[in-house]
């Protein structure tokens, strides 16, 4: 009997969900508005209707279902239980897994978002055929998933490559989501980067291209850099000089084989890597200089391939 697998990658904004057969091939894939309203009650009932409806559209049995994997915005316990997340009006503080299983009647998994995007470029991205691999994310923030041998870090407290709050500044103005300060996700991210572009901007002669948009974004910021206005481009170096001497720190420690870039903000590009390995050896211990940096490959659609790999992982 031919058994499939759903992934469920949860948004602040929308639900991603891919139905993929029983080795990981993705079949399908479709998504939903996430409800967030009330500590978000409606997102696993959601969730479960849109899974149900696609298993009635295709013709699937409920013991044609492998499992359901999701990846939430939020640390994770023990593959079930979510800590509340902060975009999700808090939703979270039980076990998810167990409540998914319950409405949908087949096994789950649950995983940080970070953690099943690092699954998906794995299994099936930039990262596949390697054993020891970081991906982060640049987005909104800055998210971490770390395979060591194979084999995801959770970490003890389901925190396990909280990237994004190495502390990297210690005169940062400003408070990071998490309630420290200095953060990486502050300077790195989608939103630091406008946020040290709109200083530098304040304090410059007002000649930088960056200064003609009413709203800035972090594509403008790339592309100005790309156009070679020196503002911009010493914001994308200040950048690939924090990341890169963070990411030197995070090799030294586990030493990978490939550091995949994804997120939005990685669809700038090469300039990315670029910044980035600028800096990368200065910092970085002698044996772990070599590293290999690729741009992730699977877009949107990592999160869900990732979480179909939690029930595929051994």
């Amino acid at each position: 009997m031919e058994k499939y697998i759903f992934g469920v990658d949860l948004g602040g904004t929308t639900v991603k969900l891919g139905l993929f057969d029983g080795q990981g091939a993705l079949l399908d894939k479709w998504e939903i508005v996430t409800v967030t309203a009330n500590k978000g009650e409606r997102i696993l009932p959601d969730i479960t209707d849109s899974i149900k409806a696609k298993m009635e559209e295709k013709g699937i049995s409920a013991d044609q279902l492998k499992g359901i994997g999701l990846g939430v915005p939020g640390a994770v316990m023990n593959d079930s239980y979510a800590d509340p997340c902060v975009n999700l009006d808090q939703w979270g503080g039980f076990d998810a897994a167990a409540e998914l299983t319950r409405l949908c009647g087949a096994p789950a998994k649950v995983a940080n978002d970070a953690n099943v995007a690092a699954i998906g470029e794995f299994v099936g991205g930039a990262a596949k055929g390697y054993t020891n691999v970081v991906m982060i994310t640049l987005g909104t923030g800055v998210g971490c998933g770390i395979i060591l041998n194979k084999r995801l870090l959770r970490g003890s407290h389901g925190a396990g490559g909280e990237f994004g709050h190495v502390k990297i500044h210690d005169d940062c103005p400003v408070t990071c989501g998490c309630g420290g300060k200095g953060c990486l996700e502050q300077y790195t991210s989608a939103t630091g980067i406008v946020r040290c572009a709109k200083l530098a901007l304040a304090e410059s002669d007002g000649n930088s291209a960056m200064a003609k948009f009413e709203k800035l974004t972090c594509k403008d910021v790339f592309d100005c850099a790309k156009a070679g206005d020196q503002l911009a481009l010493k914001i994308v170096d200040d950048m690939g000089r924090d990341l890169g001497m963070s990411l030197a720190n995070a090799a030294n420690l586990i030493d990978p084989e490939i550091i995949v870039i994804g997120g939005g903000v990685s669809r700038a590009g090469q300039i990315i890597i670029d910044a980035i390995k600028k800096y990368y050896p200065i910092y970085a211990f002698p044996a772990c200089r070599d590293v290999e940096f690729k741009l992730a490959t699977l877009g949107n659609d990592a999160g869900i391939y990732g979480a179909a790999g939690l029930i595929l992982e051994k």
